[in-house]
């Protein structure tokens, strides 16, 4: 098959790009040259924010099976190139966000909750989920519900990741000594390995999928107790998971998701929204999720194969907390760790 991948140099893109070409897909790449594309591709360059910057596109006669778009900013860009690939490829994959459903999120709730009204194509960048559900409409504008797929993802971790989270703790747990874990530490977390994003997305192409799909692991594939005992397997740290309340974090005027990434405390709207959305329609289509010491391992094996500082995308804020603050808290107190989680009882997916 062939593929175009609209950028295709970083994190999601990257790893859509190494998927295809594992199953043997000619894979062309339209970005802006600033990163090293993989090796075995073919590369336009230009830049969607300039104006006739989809020259290079728009000059090559190329049809393609299929087009995977990952922006994020203003829909104008997908809103373009949607138009001008009309005709030209067979089908549309945008990857977008979860963030596109309106707030609050109901706990479980599938791929019919309600939407945020998206950003109109002519509009400048508003904020995070009307431009993604602003791409959506583009891409269903020009492709049609049958010729287009929604990938709504949720928390994306793994190689290449430029956003900073896991990057973020497997660098503080490197540190070693005591290190403030959120608890309770058998709190079910879910997120999204990016290569079973990305062998999901490519096996959704050959399967001709259209619509939305939420795109995360099931509820309760890991723990963030497994995910931070993974992270000091791995580095081999001398680091003590010191497990601290929620309430006591939250005093402390530590931020969940940013300052302590993964995490948000039980029990309320946000945890609902982030850690129990339903993915059984991406089960039936064919999504497996990899154990979280896979991702974990390859992640650290990324991060010190790139010298141990993680790039890091300049429209996402920085994550993690304060060392001062952490320490702060530390010095009140915090339950030693718990004994190692029976790792035969974590389930990698539902089927197991």
């Amino acid at each position: 098959m062939r593929l175009l991948v609209l950028g295709g140099t970083e994190f999601v893109g990257r790893a859509v790009v190494e998927a295809a070409l594992g199953r043997g897909w000619e894979v062309t790449v339209f970005h802006r040259g600033r990163h090293r594309p993989p090796e075995g591709v073919r590369s336009l360059h230009g830049d969607r924010t300039a104006a006739d910057g989809l020259a290079a596109l728009a000059a090559d006669d190329t049809t393609w099976d299929a087009v995977v778009d990952t922006w994020s900013a203003a829909p104008r860009a997908v809103h373009e190139a949607a138009r001008l690939l009309r005709g030209r490829a067979g089908r549309y994959v945008y990857v977008s966000s979860r963030s596109v459903y309106s707030w609050p999120w109901p706990p479980g709730a599938g791929e019919d909750a309600p939407l945020v009204e998206g950003a109109a194509a002519d509009a400048e960048s508003t904020d995070y989920a009307r431009d993604k559900r602003g791409g959506e409409l583009a891409a269903v504008e020009a492709f049609g519900t049958e010729g287009s797929l929604l990938v709504r993802a949720g928390l994306i971790l793994g190689p290449y990741e430029n956003v900073g989270r896991l990057p973020w703790w497997l660098t503080r747990i490197a540190r070693g000594g005591p290190v403030l874990a959120p608890g309770p530490h058998d709190l079910p977390v879910q997120y999204i390995d990016v290569r079973d994003l990305a062998d999901w997305l490519v096996g959704a192409v050959e399967q001709k999928l259209s619509g939305p799909y939420n795109l995360v692991s099931p509820p309760g594939h890991t723990t963030m107790g497994e995910l931070l005992r993974a992270c000091v397997d791995v580095t081999g740290a001398d680091a003590e998971l010191r497990w601290t309340d929620p309430e006591v974090i939250l005093d402390a005027g530590i931020e969940p998701w940013t300052e302590l990434p993964v995490w948000v405390p039980p029990g309320g709207e946000m945890y609902d929204a982030v850690h129990r959305a339903d993915v059984s329609r991406a089960l039936a289509t064919g999504l497996e999720c990899r154990p979280a010491g896979e991702t974990v391992a390859d992640t650290w094996r990324w991060l010190t194969g790139i010298g141990g500082s993680a790039p890091q995308r300049p429209d996402r804020t920085a994550k993690g907390v304060a060392p001062e603050v952490e320490a702060k808290v530390l010095a009140g107190g915090g339950r030693s760790e718990l004994p190692p989680l029976d790792r035969t009882q974590v389930c990698c997916n539902e089927h197991e």
